[in-house]
């Protein structure tokens, strides 16, 4: 007699979050094609009428899904308490989605007791979904998620985030971590959405992601999702970062000591 496959108990929530998630996203690509309403934000930072859409759709769902549970979103801010929380960014790469780039993405993560149990990443403009439920593993469009075998900085691909709420010493600090990469790395990118560059790590497009002023909402659920997918998250010191570090250094881990070598004089 065959042995009956284990079920995280945490599925249904995977299963609820995904179609919440895949809803907002087709709003948003409904969205992208017409007329937008932009508003600024801080610095120059916006907010669009496509983010609040995808917010209500996002919130609506959880609340049906899960009554009761905290709230932490992009736009709406942090409501409720419990066990349960969700952190959610209903559009995270805002500027990009503005400017009809294709880099944006739905993040959704579900935590219990304070750890995350639950990420989903929907970036349906480029064609990835990633999923991860404790129990379960990390999934990238329906695959097992694996992080490359990249060994060596020369031969790595790395994103940077430089964004438009960062101040000009924000600024300074990363075109710094930049140059510093582009005499090293084979490419650097700049795509800022960061839910979606560490979910690309974790399925080796690319091999590392670096924010050194990072938010809690873009990469909740992307987190545990990299680390399952054999990846490594950590500070500029090495230890492991969590939700409420500002910086996040993501790599493949095979290449990670020597991103952070050339990162901690910043």
């Amino acid at each position: 007699m065959s042995a009956v496959p284990s079920v995280s108990p945490y599925a249904h929530i995977l299963r609820g979050a995904a179609a919440i998630a895949e809803q907002a996203a087709a709003t948003l690509v409904q969205m992208q094609g017409g007329p937008r309403s932009v508003s600024r934000k801080e610095l120059r930072d916006v907010v669009t009428d496509a983010d609040l859409a995808a917010e209500q759709i996002v919130l609506d769902g959880i609340r049906s899904l899960t009554p009761g549970a905290a709230v932490l979103s992009e736009e709406a801010g942090a409501s409720g308490g419990g066990e349960e929380r969700w952190i959610v960014d209903p559009l995270d790469g805002t500027v990009n989605y503005a400017a009809g780039l294709p880099w944006f993405s739905v993040s959704m993560a579900y935590q219990h007791r304070g750890r995350t149990r639950v990420g989903i990443v929907h970036a349906p403009a480029a064609g990835l979904i990633a999923t991860y439920a404790e129990g379960e593993g990390a999934r990238v469009n329906g695959r097992p998620a694996a992080v490359s075998a990249t060994r060596a900085l020369a031969d790595a691909v790395i994103s940077v985030v430089l964004t438009s709420h960062f101040t000009a010493g924000d600024v300074a600090r990363t075109a710094d971590a930049i140059r510093r990469l582009g005499e090293r790395a084979r490419g650097v990118r700049v795509i800022v959405s960061g839910g979606l560059e560490m979910c690309l790590v974790a399925n080796a497009q690319l091999d590392g992601f670096v924010s050194l002023k990072a938010d809690i909402v873009s990469h909740a659920a992307a987190m545990p999702l990299l680390r399952d997918a054999g990846g490594r998250i950590t500070r500029l010191d090495g230890l492991d970062a969590d939700d409420e570090d500002e910086i996040r250094i993501a790599s493949n881990s095979h290449l990670h000591d020597e991103l952070l070598e050339i990162l901690r004089v910043l």
